[in-house]
């Protein structure tokens, strides 16, 4: 472990998170798209985010055996979200049905908004700790 290690660490957090904040902007855009490429109205999208472990040198993992090691956060992927859309009444549409029904989107503005603030709210603890990290290696380099 370096001085730098909590700098990766956080790094990898604004990466998740930035990617989070752009896949909720997307599902807020498109919450009246009910036609897309795919066919079919939008379906919301979400990061899939996992654990993983930092790369340490073979001689930092002999040091540290058996002590928990340290990880970053990974993007490993997006998913669509599988919840049914949402069927509304109105024949006047483009893409109502032969009973007039439309297919929406299933994304709900409020849990976007909610998962926009808690994404808001991890991206600024993650610039926090990076502020932190470089004060103490410049009062580190101080010394």
């Amino acid at each position: 472990m370096n001085l730098f290690t909590s700098l990766d660490i956080s790094a990898s957090g604004l990466t998740a998170q930035r990617l989070r904040m752009n896949l909720i902007s997307g599902n807020i855009a498109n919450v009246n798209t009910t036609r897309t490429p795919e066919g079919g109205p939008y379906q919301r999208q979400d990061a899939i985010i996992a654990s993983a472990p930092i790369q340490p040198s073979f001689d930092e993992i002999l040091k540290s055996y058996g002590i928990n090691p340290l990880n970053k956060v990974e993007v490993i992927g997006t998913y669509k979200d599988p919840r049914p859309p949402t069927l509304i009444h109105d024949p006047s549409h483009p893409d109502a049905d032969a009973n007039g029904m439309v297919a929406m989107p299933n994304i709900n503005i409020m849990e976007e908004m909610g998962n926009l603030l808690s994404t808001l709210r991890a991206y600024e603890a993650n610039l926090t700790v990076m502020s932190a990290s470089k004060e103490m290696i410049q009062n580190t380099l101080k010394i």
